[in-house]
């Protein structure tokens, strides 16, 4: 399987965020040129600027013109990065045709591996065990329920549904072949068996064109809503020792057997009652979750490894690569408001902070009851992102804004260093779900490791206390007026006064902070006005009006105006001024990342105001029908 070996001396990376800024990074280190692709809306992002050459095309997923962009720059090689067309077999074929180094496994690897139920044949081929599964044409009466209905020719939990019963089956299966056609144009879909109680583990794999195929430990990624992965950690926690040598073992057998070449990842499901595992998937790529390997992993660079392979150089590493060296976990910073339903957010972010990065801490394993082990560790703080303060968010493309990772001697060292960079990451403008990150990690139940993967889906994680945020920001409003009295003024803004409480009334809640007034904590990220106070409080972005602000103000509640309830494009309107409607009538639908929300009537009226139109982009908030009651 031996290739010859070529020079890369540029590459186009054929993506945009944080992903392309993480390949951008690693090329630099290697003294490579760098070009990006960029659309109309993203002319101005972060990754735009990083590069060396930049070319402009309509879309990330038009091949043509991202190849087309790789020969004006004088790209020699195309780095996918993940989604988009990272595991489009028709594409790394076209690269490879137009004389270009594709930075991956093989297209006719990405054509095997890329639909289930043909990797499945061949993870079973390879004695890898499998999900017991049903033919989707047998009699559903017979079926061991609950099953999962799942797309054949895809992931990421589209064309998926649980059935419990015979009598769902149909409609279910109905469901997700038009949702399989629609996101991946193909309908075939499998029948397995449904595990109640999972935990995603997944294999990092490398293989080089001389016939090395490694492991680089296990991932968990059992932490996931509607199944989009939420925290990811490595190593897989809580696996006996024979289970993780198993595993190892079934993930490098399947990548032998297909001469399996890059970086990929082979994904499997263990059922926490039995403790027997199945294989999932292979993806074919890097993985959003990569970091957490490499910091375990003696912080191994996998692009450059994925690089070096792609030049026909021999990996030369060893399984695990000396690794475990700790314990690392990595939350994915969305634009999404977890306690509104997750709906997408968009805005510009007027302050942005990351927590302060640091690579240099050494947690290599210390001789037990030693005086160096007795040493409290330093936490490793990485953060891939590629939002910074004044940009705009939009619902154009997915919501994910940066990644937030750490490293501690163990895990649960691991879990309080996330807990505290959570703390220390502050998006303002913009709602995102880093306060519900940081509540997740700091919970019982994320502690003790009892998350399985449909946990998120039938668990509320609470929302923070606004309590002490409240408190927070009237100590700002209260120091930013107490600045503008002037020096002269005491406490209470009464000159020559003994100091008194001040009180200071939200629209949700009244404080009253005792004289003498402490000044705010220090390190709050904030923005505050004559009426409106904007805080991040453990992560969790917080907005505290006046009460005086709103008197005389506003619609109020029960004016009839329905508004948009998140950023996004109208779908549908199904009325018009002058249509008489009835309590919960659809008056037309929006969508935001896939996401379609339906907006109804209030209450039985007449529509007399229509301000949205088919394939508008409205805005959180904007008015588009007006009901008025009968």
């Amino acid at each position: 399987m031996t290739t010859p070996r070529t020079m890369i001396t540029s590459v186009l990376v054929a993506n945009r965020g944080e992903i392309a800024l993480r390949v951008f990074r690693t090329c630099r280190d290697l003294g490579l040129r760098t070009v990006a692709v960029v659309t109309d809306a993203d002319a101005h992002a972060p990754h735009a600027r990083a590069a060396d050459t930049t070319v402009h095309v309509a879309s990330y997923l038009d091949g043509e013109a991202v190849i087309a962009a790789a020969r004006e720059a004088g790209a020699d090689a195309i780095h996918p990065g993940y989604g988009f067309l990272s595991e489009n077999a028709g594409f790394a074929r076209a690269v490879a045709e137009a004389g270009l180094t594709w930075v991956g496994p093989t297209p006719e690897v990405i054509e095997r591996m890329g639909r289930k139920d043909a990797a499945r044949d061949l993870a079973v081929a390879a004695g890898v065990p499998a999900v017991p599964s049903y033919d989707l044409d047998a009699d559903p009466a017979t079926f061991a329920y609950p099953v999962l209905v799942k797309a054949a020719a895809g992931g990421g939990g589209k064309g998926m549904r649980v059935v419990r019963s015979a009598a769902d089956f149909e409609e279910a299966v109905a469901a997700a072949a038009r949702e399989s056609s629609s996101a991946f144009g193909d309908d075939t879909l499998l029948i397995e068996k449904y595990v109640e109680r999972g935990r995603h583990i997944e294999v990092q794999l490398l293989g080089d064109t001389h016939g090395s195929v490694v492991h680089l430990l296990t991932r968990e990624c059992s932490v996931q809503r509607r199944h989009q992965k939420v925290i990811e950690e490595a190593p897989a926690p809580y696996l006996p020792d024979d289970v993780r040598e198993r595993i190892h073992a079934a993930a490098v057998a399947l990548g032998k057997s297909v001469d399996y070449t890059g970086a990929g990842t082979v994904e499997f499901l263990l059922d926490a009652d039995t403790g027997e595992f199945y294989f999932l998937e292979m993806n074919t790529r890097l993985q959003v979750e990569h970091p957490v390997t490499e910091i375990v992993c003696g912080d191994l660079d996998l692009v450059a490894a994925q690089l070096r392979v792609a030049q026909g150089e021999p990996l030369g590493l060893a399984d695990g690569n000396g690794g475990p060296v700790g314990h690392a976990m990595e939350a994915r910073v969305y634009a999404e408001d977890a306690y509104a339903g997750f709906l997408p957010q968009a805005g510009t972010a007027t302050e942005v902070h990351w927590p302060v990065v640091s690579r240099l801490a050494s947690l290599a394993p210390q001789p037990p009851g030693g005086l160096a082990s007795l040493a409290p560790q330093p936490p490793v703080v990485r953060v891939d992102h590629a939002l910074e303060s004044g940009q705009v968010v939009s619902t154009s493309y997915d919501p994910m804004l940066g990644k937030v990772i750490v490293r501690g001697a163990d895990r649960e060292a691991a879990r309080r260093h996330l807990v505290a960079a959570l703390d220390d990451t502050a998006i303002l403008g913009l709602t995102t779900n880093t306060g519900f990150l940081r509540e997740l990690a700091a919970g019982e139940p994320f502690a003790a490791g009892e998350i399985d993967t449909a946990w998120l889906d039938r668990n509320d994680v609470p929302a923070p206390d606004p309590v002490e945020a409240r408190e927070v920001a009237a100590r700002l409003w209260f120091d930013a007026q107490r600045v503008q009295a002037g020096p002269f003024a005491s406490d209470g803004f009464r000159l020559g006064a003994a100091p008194a409480p001040a009180v200071v009334e939200f629209t949700d809640g009244t404080v009253t902070l005792p004289a003498p007034v402490a000044p705010a904590p220090a390190g709050v990220h904030a923005h505050v006005g004559q009426h409106r106070v904007e805080l991040v409080h453990r992560g969790q972005r917080r907005v505290f009006t006046r009460a005086e602000a709103t008197t005389d103000h506003g619609t109020g509640a029960g004016d009839g105006t329905v508004v948009s309830p998140m950023p996004g494009t109208v779908l549908d309107v199904r009325v018009a001024a002058g249509d008489r409607v009835s309590e919960g009538q659809v008056l037309g639908v929006v969508e935001a990342m896939k996401m379609e929300l339906a907006l109804k009537a209030p209450y039985d009226g007449v529509v007399t105001d229509v301000t949205a139109a088919v394939a508008d982009q409205v805005a959180l908030g904007a008015p588009l029908f007006v009901v008025e009651a009968s």
